[in-house]
């Protein structure tokens, strides 16, 4: 099997490490890819940044309304290929199509934003503000920035960042999962037909070691990272130690509340949805839902009834509406925290654990999961999961429910289900997360608004997408002018 290729200075080119890790299908464990992986991989971002930065010298010179044409192809390009990409994703992420196919179109929405660049740089200006004085402030773009992307959604992280960095007149480089390549090997493709100079977009494969050397070279301006927030800290320290911008998207505990005046209908087929969706793999997938004075269990009877009759399996199947989770290292952690949760007193009202589907033996299945009863203080309220995994915990009130909400070290989405704007409007206020859903399980923002994170979910200043992502990509210049008189009646 063809060991996977850089995209390096306008072409295709071999990693000079021969080390490899496979890239396997986590729903068979076919390897489907071989990708580099390795300490030479430095040696290909060193490569990758020399064409950068040479290309950055010409590129952000570019007028704006130039540079953005290229992504009005590149939109068109993604649209066309939409299917093929889906099912690569769905082959090594192991997501349904349809969230596949979701999270491509969150991805071209970042394009369509991104094509806004020539309004979003505009200067500001203001006139006389001394005698003949004009003071205006312009963004000019920083140099050769980088994305570390994670493997839960390969085909959308990276354009939370790509398409503004390139508008803005900086140079790209990213460096995709060793667990999920291929999308991005197949998005390059597309790259490679659009008119940019050579050097302006690159990738670059590997692990620990491409990381660091992307962390550590003088010539990499800007470091986006999406990811576990261990992983976060250590780049958000290691990329500002040596001077860069830096915004690290970190791990998430995202708790949803239930009122007892809630939909209860509406809500639990959002719930489910959120907390199974991509078999919980994502920064905004709930983990914990709080019932409030749910004193017969109505709510939780109707989440266990639609947990329970969600279908799992291989997600190129239309009628599956879960797949697995990435590894089986993964499937055996998250199997290992649900014990955990019972050795703490918790107690399971939904098994998703020791699943075997037909075809599908060796596949990383787990089924949806509920445990109830934990306590408040236990490791496992506290844990992200990152799985399958519903934790149904019964408060008393609204305030003890938000109580709770703000105790959580992450502080990445919180959500409330109510037919009461006068709680929803207590909530949205009070909860301390930085993305909040009313009557909504998964608060993602749109791409012209930034996606949010707080406390340790997020670790700098300016977050992806919409006009965050504007300001992460271009450093401000102030300039005062005068044009004394005397040198304009020469003219």
């Amino acid at each position: 099997m063809e060991i996977l290729k850089n995209y390096t200075n306008g072409g295709w080119e071999s990693s000079r490490e021969i080390q490899t890790t496979d890239v396997i299908n986590p729903a068979n464990q076919e390897v489907i890819g071989k990708v580099p992986y390795g300490p030479k991989t430095a040696i290909d971002l060193d490569m990758a940044v020399e064409s950068a930065h040479k290309a950055f010298q010409g590129w952000s010179q570019e007028p704006v309304m130039k540079r953005v044409q290229p992504l009005y192809k590149l939109k068109s390009l993604l649209e066309a290929n939409l299917e093929d990409l889906a099912k690569t994703i769905t082959m090594e992420c192991g997501k349904t199509l349809a969230e596949s196919r979701g999270e491509l179109q969150r991805a071209i929405e970042n394009v369509e934003v991104a094509c806004g660049m020539p309004v979003m740089m505009q200067s500001e200006f203001s006139e006389n503000i001394a005698s003949g004085i004009d003071e205006f402030m312009i963004r000019q773009p920083l140099g050769v920035c980088g994305c570390i992307a994670p493997f839960n959604f390969p085909g959308m992280i990276p354009f939370w960042f790509l398409p503004y960095a390139i508008a803005a007149g900086n140079t790209f480089i990213i460096k995709p999962s060793e667990k999920v390549p291929l999308t991005m090997m197949k998005v390059f493709k597309l790259i490679d037909q659009l008119d940019l100079p050579d050097g302006v977009v690159s990738l670059v494969h590997g692990g620990k070691d491409t990381v660091d050397a992307m962390l550590d070279h003088l010539d990499i301006k800007a470091i986006s990272f999406v990811g576990s927030t261990n992983v976060a800290k250590y780049v958000y320290a290691r990329g500002t130690a040596n001077g860069k911008r830096v915004q690290a998207q970190g791990g998430a505990k995202n708790p949803i509340v239930v009122l007892p005046d809630a939909d209860i209908e509406m809500s639990t087929k959002i719930i489910t949805d959120s907390t199974y969706g991509c078999a919980g793999q994502r920064c905004l997938a709930a983990s914990t839902i709080v019932t409030v004075a749910d004193d017969r269990g109505i709510i939780k009877e109707s989440l266990y009834e639609s947990a329970k009759n969600r279908t799992t399996g291989y997600g190129l199947d239309e009628t599956i509406e879960m797949g697995p989770v990435i590894t089986t290292e993964s499937k055996e952690r998250i199997s290992g925290l649900i014990e955990k949760g019972l050795g703490e007193g918790g107690k399971l009202l939904l098994d998703g654990r020791n699943v075997k589907i037909s075809g599908f033996e060796n596949g990383n299945f787990i089924r949806p999961t509920i445990i109830e009863d934990l306590p408040l203080d236990g490791e496992l309220v506290k844990t992200e999961i990152f799985g399958p995994v519903m934790s149904l915990i019964q408060l008393d009130t609204i305030d003890r429910a938000l109580q709770f909400v703000n105790s959580g070290a992450y502080g990445n989405m919180a959500c409330i289900f109510t037919s009461s704007g006068a709680n929803a409007r207590k909530f949205r206020s009070l909860a301390n997360a930085g993305n909040i859903g009313i009557n909504i399980g998964v608060a993602a923002p749109m791409a012209q608004f930034p996606f949010s994170g707080w406390k340790e979910s997020f670790f700098g200043d300016l977050h992806g997408q919409g006009r965050h992502a504007v300001e992460f990509f271009t450093q401000t210049k102030v300039v005062v002018e005068r044009w004394p008189k005397e040198w304009s009646r020469k003219f």
